[in-house]
């Protein structure tokens, strides 16, 4: 069984992140619009779940899942939707997970924005960036082989970060 770790931030991901955005891109040429750094292991600072999440703006989500072969070689696992409608999802590791990629086609405004606001509103807000640590850290030990009540715990929060990043974005938008 999996156990869900909070570390401390390693300085080390964004190198990682660039590192494997550089291996997606050799294959994925004409599909791919942008690659974002997202997810805790983007916030300078923030403790983490030690796996780096990569979000994919495609031109087309369904010529995407004509590359599984390639997302298979470089030890992904593909795993469709995964219960988010219009987004492909990968994973990378197995249980020792390294590496999540949410694929969404460019004009899934909703889904794209949603993480690239949430990941720079914890980029310049350091006391809502220390509330989310404080409750990962909480789920992590209070739940530390179920990802389910992991995640349920810090919905509350997450939902409200991601309010307040909206509202953040549109004030600062000149």
């Amino acid at each position: 069984m999996r156990k869900i770790e909070v570390i401390d931030y390693d300085v080390n991901w964004p190198k990682d992140y660039l590192k494997e955005e550089k291996r997606l891109k050799l294959f994925l040429k004409k599909e791919l619009i942008q690659s974002f750094h997202i997810g805790s292991t983007s916030v300078p600072g923030l403790k983490a779940k030690p796996i780096i999440d990569i979000l994919l703006v495609v031109q087309d989500l369904s010529e995407l899942d004509a590359y599984s072969d390639e997302f298979e070689k470089l030890g992904y696992e593909v795993l469709g939707e995964c219960g988010i409608e219009n987004r492909r999802f990968f994973q990378k590791g197995g249980e020792k997970r390294t590496h999540h990629i949410h694929a969404f086609q460019y004009d899934n405004i909703n889904e794209i924005e949603r993480h690239i606001l949430y990941r720079n509103y914890l980029r310049t807000h350091p006391e809502d960036c220390a509330r989310y640590a404080s409750i990962k850290n909480l789920m992590a030990e209070k739940y530390p082989h179920d990802i389910e009540k992991y995640c349920a715990g810090k919905n509350e929060l997450v939902k409200e970060i991601e309010r307040l990043s909206l509202k953040w974005h549109w004030l600062t938008i000149k």
